[in-house]
């Protein structure tokens, strides 16, 4: 991300600036609903430990993690602080409860793109812009930081919704598997941060769209039809 501000820089910089400024906006927004939900899915399900932390909250500052914000300027992509859950407090014991605090995050996402995509969806304003791009032209701004709203919270959905840990789909995964099978699957549950760190600087060696591409694209295509009614990719 910061990279294509740097390359518009020469060409416009106050385009540069403001698709910098929108970007991580809009990325921290996401990260903030999504990470606040899991502690009100948590709160609710009655483990009060990420509300006594300060968690349950929609100021960023408590859910942002140095490296993942870091990222978000440099890579384009971040993620929060982890949410803290006691599985042993909540109502649902078990993987169960676990699985529902997991996928308040993503859903949270989603549904807050849903919100954003009324706008757009409405024809108020001009649809034609596409997410992961530059602002063209500051009179799209107003449908640029809608379309980049909707697409980062989307994109961290389907991103939290892949089945590796540390990621919310693994937990949802071993909510849903037979007792057996989630153990087993547990077990994979160390090598999940080095797999995904892994994918992670494949993505930036090799050509080509990358893994994380080929697996996020389809989900977030999905997703964005289901939303926007279009692509956003």
């Amino acid at each position: 991300m910061l990279l294509d501000a740097i390359f518009l820089l020469e060409r416009d910089p106050l385009l540069a600036v403001v698709t910098l400024i929108t970007f991580t906006v809009c990325l921290v927004i996401a990260i903030t609903v999504h990470e606040a939900s899991h502690a009100l899915a948590a709160t609710t399900l009655g483990d009060h430990t990420a509300r006594n932390q300060g968690r349950l909250s929609l100021n960023p500052k408590v859910h942002l993690d140095p490296l993942g914000a870091a990222l978000i300027m440099f890579a384009g992509f971040g993620w929060g602080k982890p949410t803290p859950v006691n599985p042993a407090r909540l109502r649902l014991q078990g993987p169960s409860g676990m699985a529902v605090v997991s996928l308040a995050g993503p859903v949270s996402n989603i549904v807050t793109a849903i919100v954003f995509a009324v706008p757009l969806r409405a024809g108020v304003v001009d649809t034609r812009v596409l997410g992961f791009s530059s602002l063209g032209d500051l009179t799209h701004l107003p449908a640029y930081v809608l379309v980049s709203l909707v697409f980062w919270n989307l994109l961290l959905a389907a991103f939290n919704l892949l089945p590796i840990a540390p990621l919310d789909g693994f937990k949802f995964l071993l909510g849903i598997l037979p007792p057996g099978a989630a153990r087993n699957v547990a077990q994979l549950e160390q090598y999940g941060p080095g797999i995904l760190v892994l994918i992670i600087m494949l993505d930036y060696m090799l050509p080509g769209p990358g893994i994380l591409a080929s697996l996020l694209g389809p989900v977030l295509n999905v997703l964005s039809f289901a939303v926007l009614g279009r692509d956003l990719l």
